[in-house]
């Protein structure tokens, strides 16, 4: 049951499950999310690191670069379920669909100024 309390919780905040939705899009760094969630570098790796205890995300570094991504769902069986089926859930909802629709314009290169 514990394993299973820890992807709930993790998916108890709106800003964290707005960061799963995002990632079923695109692989992310720190900076694209927290720009798009406009929310402070500390909050947002927090964050991350909530998903990433539960399973639910996981990274890559690429040189100077940590790029996120949805896991593969091969550490729970629970985050397997909740990933498959968030695919699905909350495409309606209006903040959802805007954050989907900025994700394009979201660079790293654009936030820090290279070309």
């Amino acid at each position: 049951m514990k394993e299973f309390i820890k992807v709930m919780k993790a998916l108890s905040d709106p800003a964290r499950v707005k960061i799963m939705k995002m990632l079923q899009h695109k692989t992310m760094c720190v900076c694209e999310i927290q720009t798009a969630l406009d929310k402070a570098q500390s909050t947002t790796s927090k964050h991350l690191k909530i998903l990433e205890d539960a399973g639910l995300i996981t990274y890559q570094k690429n040189g100077l670069w940590v790029n996120y991504k949805l896991a593969d769902g091969t550490q729970s069986p629970f985050a397997a379920s909740l990933i498959s089926h968030l695919h699905h859930w909350l495409e309606d909802d209006c903040d959802i669909r805007e954050l989907v629709r900025l994700l394009p314009a979201i660079d790293r290169n654009i936030i820090l100024n290279r070309n």
